[in-house]
């Protein structure tokens, strides 16, 4: 393969200056707060596109266009789902989270809010959800790097192994310099960025087809069933494509986003922008691909691409609709999706490896420069086993993407609502949701019972073992009750 010089100059400002951005984040970074939530300092336009750029991966440019390319607009179901999810996200969760961490003795993680709000003096919530973290986002990890290999190798010409460390090499310089910051600086323009790609390709694509009703026209008369909402669903397929929105609930990098705002204020401002900025990237990835149809039905001879990995549509379309330097700029999007879930969820896990493991149970009086040091050597160590997971491209890692969501929706998410809302929930009642919820995905992604997706049924019983479990035993002590009752009138009093 001949290497476009101008896709690759492109492609290497770009990630230039994603490690510049690295370097000013390290000289904001003061202690080990600044490091793992940047100060809680982040305005309502950062926490935003923050928070939307580290939950949408590589997934929202290549997996959802190429499925709505391989079997039409009934693949968008799972876009409704994630849309109704994040949006109750950020109007029942964000802001309370961000005012009870703070009342939480100012917790800067899900394990050690956990830990706080619920006075577990024997610890074993904050390691259980530790661990939890660390199993789902070394999988994370390594699929994030997957992905990332797969575009250089295809952009560039490059080997697997070559491409492996190519694209995970900037995301693991920046993350383990600038900490917080950083990601969400970088996350910042790279929210930006996706949201250029996706509503730009849809609209040259559509005129390159000969217009809106002409790009209908073309993609009816290949197959009707393209257009048809219901192709081959039924009512459980329907539910488990919407359960998705489920999951957003216990996504500790989208949670640790509203922790980090500055105020539970901004969080009314920051959910309009962010919303607003997801459904459009949705719409414009929902596009890419069912006006992708139409493009390559006009154009056989261009398709021997996308008809060998449907998934390449986007990255297909940018190489043959747009001048080089403009290409360059729409695939580094590709880039930014895969590097901005990445950096966070690297962060996440350092942060459990050294806030919820080594600060409680190594070092109780480490000093704030040794835990941020401690922080960094964690990215390295996490992305070195995520690079190892990842070594062999023939792995199933990216296929358990859909399992970690399910994992981390289950166990974390019914505990977090509950914990937001309802001052009667206890320690055991938590760890009996945390538990059940991870359990009953476990097993039920075994025997795939129903055919109905894992996370439904795994919160569906871990909110009923919180609630028994939880009205069975003793009432939490006056002082828990107290600091739950101060967060919630300051939440209502904003």
């Amino acid at each position: 393969m001949t290497v476009s010089t101008p896709m690759l100059v492109t492609f290497c400002i770009y990630i230039l200056g994603m490690v510049l951005i690295g370097f000013l984040a390290w000289r904001s970074t003061k202690n080990f707060d600044d490091y793992i939530l940047g100060g809680r300092s982040l305005g309502a336009l950062v926490t935003a596109l923050s928070a939307g750029a580290s939950d949408m991966s590589g997934w929202l440019l290549m997996g959802l266009p190429g499925a709505i390319f391989i079997s039409g607009i009934s693949e968008s179901w799972i876009a409704i789902g994630l849309t109704l999810g994040a949006w109750l996200n950020w109007k029942i969760v964000a802001g309370r989270l961000r005012v009870h961490t703070e009342h939480q003795n100012n917790a800067l993680t899900l394990p050690d809010f956990f830990t706080n709000r619920f006075e577990d003096r024997s610890r074993l919530l904050r390691v259980i959800s530790a661990v939890i973290i660390l199993v789902f986002f070394t999988i994370y990890c390594a699929s994030g790097i997957v992905a990332g290999a797969r575009l250089f190798e295809s952009t560039f010409g490059m080997s697997y192994q070559t491409a492996l460390w190519a694209g995970a090499a900037a995301t693991i310089i920046y993350t383990f310099i600038g900490g917080f910051l950083a990601i969400s600086w970088t996350d910042t323009v790279q929210a930006s960025l996706m949201i250029f790609a996706l509503i730009l390709t849809p609209v040259m694509v559509i005129i390159a087809v000969g217009g809106f009703g002409d790009s209908l026209q073309v993609i009816a008369a290949k197959s009707a069933e393209n257009m048809d909402m219901l192709k081959n669903l039924n009512a459980v397929a329907i539910i488990s494509l919407l359960g998705w929105g489920l999951g957003y609930f216990g996504q500790p990098h989208i949670l640790a986003r509203f922790m980090a705002a500055d105020s539970h204020r901004s969080i009314r401002s920051a959910r309009r922008i962010g919303m607003s900025w997801m459904i459009l990237c949705l719409l414009g990835a929902v596009a890419v691909g069912f006006f992708g149809i139409a493009y390559f039905q006009n154009h056989p001879q261009q398709a021997a691409g996308v008809n060998e990995n449907g998934e390449r549509i986007f990255i297909e379309l940018a190489r043959l609709l747009f001048n080089p330097w403009i290409a360059g700029v729409l695939l580094s999007a590709i880039l930014a999706a895969v590097m901005s879930t990445l950096s966070c969820q690297l962060l996440v896990c350092s942060s459990a490896l050294t806030e919820d493991l080594y600060k409680p149970f190594l070092r109780a009086n480490a000093s704030q420069r040794e835990l941020v040091w401690v922080g960094r050597l964690m990215v390295l160590l996490v992305a070195a086993i995520a690079i190892l997971l990842a070594s062999n491209p023939q792995n199933r890692v990216l296929g358990l993407v859909s399992y970690a969501w399910a994992g981390f929706g289950a166990a974390f998410g019914p505990v977090v609502i509950f914990a937001l809302v309802w001052r009667r929930m206890t320690r055991n009642g938590a760890l009996a949701g945390m538990v059940t919820g991870a359990a009953t995905v476990l097993i039920w992604k075994q025997y795939a019972w129903l055919g109905l997706y894992e996370i439904i049924p795994g919160f569906l019983f871990a909110s009923l073992a919180i609630v028994i479990v939880s009205l069975a035993g003793r009432s939490p002590s006056a002082t828990a009750q107290q600091r739950f009752d101060a967060a919630r009138q300051e939440y209502h009093a904003g």
